[in-house]
């Protein structure tokens, strides 16, 4: 019985590949992980973002501004 993980089975396959091949199956994993890795969720840092609009009302009110930026919006 043969103790070889199918691991390193494929390990052994790919050594016989030839280097050119044997790069495109490295390019083709790392293509299908990072594939992979675009529909994950990140959590978010709050460190990175904290106080990012410190400055944002300048001294005005908040309500103030918010009754701004939606007059802004509106149509005319």
């Amino acid at each position: 019985m043969s103790t070889e993980t199918a691991l390193e089975q494929i390990e052994r396959e790919v050594r016989q590949l030839p280097p050119d091949q044997q790069l495109q199956l490295v390019e083709r994993i790392v293509r299908g992980l990072r594939e992979a890795n675009l529909g994950e969720k990140r959590d978010l840092d709050w460190d990175e973002i904290y106080g990012i609009a410190k400055d944002l009302w300048n001294g005005e009110d908040a309500q103030e501004y918010v009754n701004r930026m939606r007059e802004d919006r509106e149509c005319p």
